[in-house]
């Protein structure tokens, strides 16, 4: 079945300079990229990334982890990968949340750790499941940023606001 996942490229990947690592590993599954961009991970967003952990002792370490505190790469890729079985590919292709429990081939076996804090840093996010896809998609990406059209949409009349423009 053709799906889409959200794969983020997290600030200790982007630290080590594994971007290019990741992206020909992910290569591999022969899905097309239909969204891409670098994000300033703010609080709001990490909270809401991860508001299935929230009751979770390390949910604030979690957060100050993706907002990139943690590595002073405050940013993260965000990527929307798109075809058949997409989830399950690029999940196999990640390996175990817990690096030291992933395959040494996988991308967090091969380039995740576990800080001595018991932060799990381990360079990629995959969305989990369709739902869990939509839900992070829709929260990392508007549908003017995704080249084909995922999910249902509608046209919404917006008051002016101010936006940077090139000088």
């Amino acid at each position: 079945m053709t799906q889409a996942t959200l794969i983020l490229i997290k600030p200790d990947g982007l630290k080590k300079s594994l971007t290019g690592n990741i992206l020909t590993r992910l290569s591999e599954t022969k899905l097309e990229i239909v969204a891409a961009k670098i994000v300033r991970v703010s609080r709001q967003l990490a909270e809401e990334h991860y508001c299935h952990l929230k009751e979770k002792p390390f949910f604030p370490e979690l957060i100050r982890y993706l907002q990139g505190e943690l590595h002073d790469r405050r940013k993260v890729m965000a990527l929307i990968y798109w075809g058949e079985d997409a989830i399950s590919k690029c999940r196999e292709l990640a390996g175990a949340t817990n690096p030291e429990k992933a395959e040494s081939t996988s991308i967090r076996g091969s380039y995740g750790r576990i800080t001595t804090a018991g932060i799990y840093e381990n360079v990629i996010h995959v969305s989990s499941n369709d739902s869990e896809a939509e839900r992070e998609i829709k929260l990392w990406f508007s549908p003017e940023e995704i080249i084909v059209n995922l999910y249902p949409t509608k046209e919404v009349a917006r008051k002016e606001k101010k936006v940077k423009a090139w000088a």
